[in-house]
């Protein structure tokens, strides 16, 4: 394999784990995972949200604190380079969510989509730099009456934010989630 498509491979990886970095930061209330995945003069079009990516965190950040519940995953990842250091990615995305609404009613959602992005690598590391939320499906749905507690019984234990999540204890990460 010669030295352009090893690094083609190496680049495609990268940006998927950025990816995949974005989903564990919005899903597990960890702020410096979901910063890790934008470039801290990256641009987001976030359904209503439209302006710089940190602006789209600290809103993020507030939705935290209501305590929701997240599932984020991504399919369908292509990946098209424009030159080494940039590239165009679209990712489809199923996302469900669960929490309070502003008058503190709880509000469920199925959304899918497409995250369309521009990725820029700078130095060794790509990011995105700019991202655009295209929305191809909104179900509502009425959430669960009973609580995770009685609603998961045996099935222990259960997902939860930054860093509580019984994966921070196998990765021994301990620390400000405001990081």
């Amino acid at each position: 394999m010669d030295e352009a498509k090893l690094r083609e491979l190496v680049d495609r990886e990268a940006i998927r784990d950025c990816l995949f970095r974005y989903c564990r930061g919005i899903d597990r209330a960890d702020l410096a995972m979901l910063r890790s995945s934008y470039w801290p003069d990256a641009h987001d079009r976030h359904g209503a949200y439209v302006g710089p990516a940190e602006g789209f965190i600290r809103m993020a950040q507030d939705v935290f604190k209501s305590g929701p519940r997240n599932i984020h995953q991504i399919s369908n990842i292509l990946i098209e380079f424009r030159s080494s250091t940039e590239a165009v990615v679209e990712s489809y995305f199923t996302a469900l969510q669960r929490g309070p609404d502003r008058e503190g009613v709880a509000r469920q959602v199925l959304l899918c989509g497409r995250y369309c992005d521009r990725f820029e690598k700078r130095g060794d590391e790509w990011r995105v730099a700019d991202r655009t939320v295209v929305y191809d499906w909104v179900e509502e749905q009425t959430p669960p009456e009973k609580g995770e507690a009685e609603r998961f019984g045996l099935r222990q234990p259960i997902g939860g934010a930054f860093p509580d999540d019984p994966l921070y204890a196998l990765l021994g990460t301990k620390g400000n989630p405001t990081v």
